[in-house]
């Protein structure tokens, strides 16, 4: 891992799982971090050691007024896919387009792109690379996509854009999907999920992810103005990955078979109706194969995850 000067880093989205993962990581190494979230920053371990900023991407005043001084911006905010469309493509794409243009104006050194693996959709193939043709599903997905578009075009204005794409990270602060299946774990219940539990299903840790981010803000530029993937090098099947927190908690329980079809079905009907906590990307992909090559990361950034699926 190559050192980097003591610099002022930006973090859009500052106060989420990945906000304050990366803010501790950044924070040990002995950088300047601002918080920039719509959401409250309430982690006490880390208020006094942050400069916090209460404001929204789609703000662009707000924006411009928090770069100044910045050296380099970490853009993670987005409206996830439970959202509704015109506000996930108004902080996905335009908030994205904000970001850029109060970056520009500070002469920000460089924006890492926080993207995802869902602009590859649901996949006919593996691994996945980068240059694989992007399809979104759902609002999320394209949005993830036009907002590439978007770096794209600040990136032919000569700014340095990094772009990640990681997959399903885990790590302290998990919420969302990870955190119903520990609830299951907790409360000794066997855990159901979708398929046959053999396909083989890549993660990714947060600590890792983080060591891919701050590799993009310390290689040259040359080298990191470029997208990337990113997640772990070992990983075998949902049965043995997820079943390894089973194993773990010791409370004798396992992993169950559900039909995949049939469950879908009523996972559609639930989302349709607003009453699903899981998407269609999510829900679809979940019974396949769904891992990404890092072969790119490994050569370019030199990039090397720490963790298995199942250590994370």
């Amino acid at each position: 891992m190559e050192s980097v000067k003591r610099q002022k880093f930006l973090i859009t989205g500052g106060s989420g799982f990945l906000g304050i993962n990366l803010t501790r990581y950044l924070v040990k190494r002995g950088h300047k971090v601002v918080i920039y979230d719509i959401v409250s920053f309430d982690y006490e371990d880390m208020v006094d050691e942050v400069q916090v900023v209460n404001g929204d991407i789609r703000n662009l005043g707000d924006l411009e007024t928090a770069c100044e001084d910045v050296d380099i911006i970490v853009h993670c905010a987005a409206a996830l896919p439970l959202y509704k469309e015109e506000v996930i493509y108004a902080t996905d794409v335009e908030g994205t387009g904000n970001v850029l243009k109060a970056a520009e104006v500070n002469n920000v050194e460089r924006i890492i792109h926080i993207s995802s693996t869902a602009v590859y959709g649901i996949p006919d193939h593996h691994p996945l690379y980068e240059s694989d043709k992007l399809e979104g599903v759902g609002p999320y997905g394209t949005a993830k996509i036009d907002a590439k578009k978007v770096c794209e075009k600040y990136r032919e204005n000569g700014m340095c854009i990094p772009i990640i794409r990681p997959k399903s990270f885990i790590g302290p602060e998990r919420l969302g999907v990870f955190a119903i299946y520990y609830d299951w774990i907790k409360s000794k219940k066997n855990v159901p999920i979708v398929g046959n539990r053999k396909n083989k299903y890549q993660l990714l840790d947060v600590e890792d992810l983080c060591d891919a981010i701050y590799l993009c803000a310390s290689k040259d530029k040359t080298i990191v103005n470029d997208t990337f993937n990113i997640g772990a090098r070992e990983y075998t099947t949902m049965k043995e990955d997820f079943g390894e927190i089973l194993s773990y908690a010791g409370f004798g329980k396992r992993i169950i078979t559900t039909p995949a079809k049939p469950l879908i079905l009523v996972l559609c009907l639930l989302e349709f109706f607003k009453l699903s906590p899981l998407y269609k990307w999510v829900y679809e992909t979940a019974p396949e194969d769904s891992f990404v090559s890092i072969e790119k990361a490994e050569k370019v950034l030199e990039f090397k995850p720490k963790y298995s699926n199942k250590q994370a």
